[in-house]
């Protein structure tokens, strides 16, 4: 059964992290456009995770031994709820510091966490998600790719697909199959580290219709892979794939994703525009939602901090959340449409161009609406 999300609230010491943040963004963003920033954890930039590593802002979460911060799950909130409301370029790193990182602390080996966890708090390590595969939908039970064990290691064949950011990632952690077949479902799935310069590896990015080419597909065609390859045990790989969905989908980014367009639409209506009733009653409907996801984003990461795998409260936050963000593009444009002949400023509306486009992936990425939905009605009991 699913668990209740209890209010909570951030711990003092963590929410302090927030100033500082701030201060560092008003200089690093200083300048940029409101549709550049729209992207964020869709906008690259190497430069600046970096320079996020330097401030000690990833890995948070990690052991100080291994590079980390030692701090709890609260800080990492703080620190990426500043990033996404700020649109900052968060996806060079995002990945690795959102699950990779934590995946290879809870499961890999000591050799693995001394290796991969320093780079990822420095920014030297960028990961991708290994998951989704050609013809196999949302069904990740399914998946086709395989690793055979060999003398020194394991030959990886298969592909992926819809892997976000791959061409620019070093690493990725794939889900395949070890042993049986894909009609065993979970039995036989595991994970592996896979170096992407390893030949045999082919990465073409997908052009989606903003534009952009994050989305790839992988292909794997005899890659070698040594025997430090597989997280934790072989045939754990569902069980640790679910772990790492919840941190996937637990984070502020299901719902900040599009709240830089809603500044800026905000910013216009004090600026340019008399103040009606009807934008009141908008605004406050936009306000109520995002504080009551709010609320229970921050008991999702309450969860987190105790070491719990919340994979079902997840869920209903990011159903909820991905619901607030495609319709807050579609409310702002009828809103602008209802005066027509008042002009609205260039950069609001290329804002509202790229949410608008980009906006039905968000109900895609992290898990579709239908499987979010099953997870939930069995987390409650309804089948």
């Amino acid at each position: 059964m699913i668990e209740s999300l209890e209010l909570t609230s951030i711990p003092a010491e963590d929410e302090a992290l927030r100033a500082s943040v701030r201060a560092f963004l008003d200089e690093a963003l200083d300048g940029v456009p409101a549709d550049v920033r729209a992207r964020s954890w869709m906008g690259y930039d190497a430069d600046f995770s970096r320079r996020l590593a330097a401030k000690g802002w990833l890995g948070l979460t990690l052991p100080k031994e291994y590079g980390g911060g030692g701090r709890s799950s609260f800080a990492r909130f703080v620190v990426v709820e500043e990033l996404l409301s700020a649109g900052a370029p968060v996806t060079a790193h995002w990945i690795a510091d959102r699950q990779s990182g934590p995946l290879i602390h809870k499961y890999g080996s000591e050799v693995q966490k001394k290796f991969y966890l320093p780079r990822i708090c420095r920014g030297e390590a960028f990961f991708c998600i290994g998951m989704s595969e050609p013809n196999s939908g949302s069904d990740l039970a399914s998946v086709t790719t395989r690793a055979v064990r060999t003398d020194s290691g394991w030959k990886l064949n298969g592909r992926k697909i819809w892997t976000t950011n791959a061409y620019r990632s070093h690493y990725m952690i794939a889900l395949v199959r070890t042993s049986g077949e894909p009609a065993d479902r979970h039995k036989g799935l595991s994970q592996m580290i896979v170096d992407l310069s390893l030949q045999g590896v082919t990465v073409r990015p997908i052009h989606d219709i903003t534009g952009d080419a994050h989305f790839c597909e992988v292909f794997f065609d005899d890659v070698m892979l040594g025997d430090d390859a597989l997280i934790g045990a072989e045939g754990s790989g569902w069980e640790q794939v679910t772990a790492e969905l919840a941190f996937e989908r637990s984070g502020p980014e299901r719902i900040y994703s599009t709240l830089v367009l809603l500044d800026e639409w905000f910013a216009f209506l004090g600026r340019d525009m008399p103040v009606d009733d009807g934008h009141v009653a908008l605004l406050g409907r936009m306000a109520s939602q995002l504080c009551v996801l709010r609320a229970m984003a921050i008991s999702v990461t309450e969860k987190l901090a105790r070491g719990e795998s919340p994979v079902v409260e997840a869920a209903l936050v990011k159903d909820l959340g991905t619901e607030f963000e495609q319709q807050m593009p579609l409310l702002i444009a009828d809103s602008l449409g209802d005066d027509p002949d008042r002009p609205v400023p260039s950069v609001l509306l290329k804002t509202l161009a790229y949410v608008t486009q980009i906006s039905p992936s968000f109900s895609l990425r992290g898990g579709t609406r239908e499987i979010l939905r099953g997870m939930i009605a069995r987390g409650l009991g309804l089948r």
